[in-house]
């Protein structure tokens, strides 16, 4: 629903973001390898490998009074850059959860790992960019 400004240039009230619903999102990257177990014999996933992990948070909330924001970006790209070094640079079948690293997996620890830090996370998507594919989990 657009709010309709009765002077676009006087009135700043109707201009104002408390009390409205936004969704902040932030993005960090990692590097990480895995491999699928159980595949069979000459299955390409079947042998340890390498990606280019996009990791994205998004916080939902309602702007309050006095507060100017849902989250401070600081604070949202600290929990991810704290999540993501969990991650980078390992071999993710090693870590507890993802012994079967697939982009949905992924979605569901990285939620679990920021639930505490962010209580507004209404979204987790993890993505490949060099294979164009991408992951979301709605909370």
């Amino acid at each position: 629903m657009a709010t309709e400004l009765a002077n676009a240039q006087t009135d700043r009230a109707a201009l104002s973001p408390e009390g409205r619903v936004f969704e902040i999102t932030k993005a960090v990257y990692f590097e990480a390898a895995h491999f699928m177990g159980g595949k069979p014999e000459g299955h390409p996933y079947r042998h340890m490998h390498g990606h280019s992990f996009r990791l994205e948070a998004t916080v939902a909330g309602v702007v309050k009074a006095g507060e100017q924001w849902v989250e401070d970006f600081a604070h949202l790209t600290a929990s991810l850059n704290a999540t993501a070094e969990k991650l980078d640079h390992r071999l993710l079948n090693e870590i507890e959860g993802l012994e079967v690293p697939t982009l949905e997996r992924i979605c569901v620890w990285v939620a679990a790992d920021l639930s505490e830090s962010l209580p507004g996370l209404k979204r987790v998507a993890v993505a490949r960019p060099s294979l164009n594919e991408r992951c979301e989990l709605v909370l």
